[in-house]
């Protein structure tokens, strides 16, 4: 009995291809790919090279900056749109719209660096180190205390001397802040142009380009769908946070220092999936360890009851929008960290996700 063969073909070749009779020569199906296979394979390379690029580089926070200013124009400019009449109307809103959200953005960021340096800064929080050194010296193991400053000129003095050994890496620390924001600043206006762009050539686009365009577009829905269940969970964890230090503690007699500070922080670094509690979590003992070992232990009590509860609503709210477990987004986390560093655990559910939608529109997974 002889089986069909659907994939094979046969072609006879002319003689002068081979300079004898040639017969027919099979070419298998599963051997061929047609230009469009070839043009979303190159799509996927070029995407994989550019986030290989962003991380080596160090360009992810003009990374999302980009994707931060392109979602808030993408999700304002239907309402803004409707008011205006005709492509070029539509063209002019959204120009218009994006250099807003532009001003926007940035005026958010100024305010926010503003707050976080008010009262003192980073010479404050100095003080309040010294001062919670000082108050852990009856909690402390005896070998401890005897191995830190004991009191602030000396600590001021070991501040002194840690400052002129590390002058370059200081020196150069500054200079990445400012290519860092001038990083910032452009990945903003390149969010902006790609939205802008979007209302001014629509369907316009060759094979590869519109390849590329598939793949942005599916990673900026990754970045939406992470942005927005991290800022829902980071609203809920820096409103209870806000209710704890800013209304219970005071109601108990506890007055807690930087305490908008400290809320403003958990908002911020909240949007940082598991890595931002340990950071808001670390920050917000050490400073109640400041005021008495009594409220260190209740803010621990505290945070690990909102953590616990937290936990199932990461689960609830994140695996909602992107469709994976908390282990999923961990697991991770850590590989990335393994490999890019701080900047591989920023990235890691965005990516963990834009990875997963990938393989659900291709029918793998």
């Amino acid at each position: 009995m002889r089986w069909p063969s659907p994939d094979i073909r046969s072609e006879t070749r002319p003689q002068a291809e081979c300079g004898y009779p040639c017969g027919p020569r099979t070419v298998t199906g599963s051997s061929m790919f047609s230009r469009k296979d070839w043009v979303t394979g190159s799509s996927y390379l070029l995407a994989a090279a550019g986030i290989l690029a962003v991380l080596s580089l160090h360009l992810l926070h003009g990374l999302f900056a980009a994707m931060l200013v392109y979602m808030l124009v993408h999700l304002a400019q239907p309402l803004v749109g409707k008011s205006f009449a005709g492509q070029r109307g539509k063209l002019l809103a959204t120009a218009g719209l994006a250099v807003l959200v532009v001003a926007c953005v940035s005026g958010c960021g100024l305010w926010i660096v503003s707050m976080l340096h008010r009262g003192g800064g980073v010479e404050a929080m100095w003080v309040k180190i010294a001062e919670t050194i000082e108050s852990a010296n009856a909690v402390l193991p005896p070998w401890l205390p005897s191995s830190l400053p004991s009191n602030g000129p000396e600590l001021k003095a070991e501040a002194v001397h840690w400052l002129r050994d590390h002058a370059p890496e200081l020196r150069l620390l500054g200079k990445e802040a400012g290519v860092a924001l001038a990083h910032i600043l452009i990945g903003m206006i390149l969010g902006a142009m790609l939205a802008v762009q979007e209302v001014a050539s629509p369907g316009s686009r060759k094979p590869l380009a519109e390849a590329l365009m598939a793949r942005i577009h599916r990673f900026y829905a990754s970045f939406h769908s992470v942005f927005v269940a991290q800022g829902k969970i980071s609203l809920i964890n820096a409103s209870l946070t806000g209710i704890y230090i800013l209304i219970l503690l005071p109601l108990l007699g506890i007055h807690l220092p930087f305490g908008k500070t400290m809320v403003l922080i958990t908002a911020l670094v909240g949007l940082l999936p598991v890595v931002g509690n340990l950071i808001s979590n670390t920050i917000i003992v050490l400073i109640s360890l400041s005021v008495s070992p009594l409220a260190a232990a209740a803010s621990l009590v505290f945070l690990v009851l909102l953590h616990k509860a937290e936990y199932f609503l990461n689960a609830r709210i994140v695996g909602g929008e992107i469709n994976a477990k908390a282990w999923e987004i961990l697991l991770s986390m850590v590989f990335m960290e393994a490999l890019f560093g701080f900047g591989g655990v920023a990235i890691a559910p965005i990516l963990y996700a834009y990875l997963k939608a990938e393989l659900k529109a291709a029918e793998l997974v």
